[in-house]
């Protein structure tokens, strides 16, 4: 069995990740990380920069997976990180389409303020578009 989980840098996101490994003991957990650069945009005044917005959020990624690995260790297992880049809801569910992934399990919420009502709410998306069970945790 294969568990797709996405991380950003929330609780929920955190909180879903260890339910994957409390909730599907003897599964492959994937943590995956959605590149948004189009996010970047809204964090700071300086003129946006694509390559540069792609290259910070990929160094953030790597702090998110070192939580991943943590986790996991705390659990006794072990975690596969991805990284993607583009649109959340979608990137979360092409790569479960096209990695055989049996379930996902995502935070209900890991963004606030401005960027959610821009972007919408990823877990809805998700929820709507997957193909595969999607468990939502709080």
């Amino acid at each position: 069995m294969r568990i797709l989980v996405p991380l950003d840098d929330s609780e929920p996101a955190r909180a879903a990740l260890e339910h994957a490994f409390e909730t599907f003991p003897e599964a492959d957990v994937t943590a995956l990380h959605v590149v948004n650069p189009s996010v970047s945009a809204y964090r700071n005044d300086a003129p946006y920069n694509f390559p540069r917005a792609v290259e910070l959020e990929e160094e953030k990624a790597e702090g998110l997976f070192e939580m991943a690995h943590e986790v996991a260790d705390e659990h006794g297992r072990s975690v596969e990180t991805e990284t993607v880049v583009g649109s959340p809801p979608r990137g979360i569910v092409e790569f479960a389409e096209e990695h055989d992934v049996d379930g996902i399990v995502l935070g209900s919420h890991g963004r606030s303020g401005v960027s959610r009502v821009l972007l919408g709410s990823v877990a809805e998306q998700v929820v709507r578009r997957a193909q595969v069970p999607v468990t939502v945790v709080r």
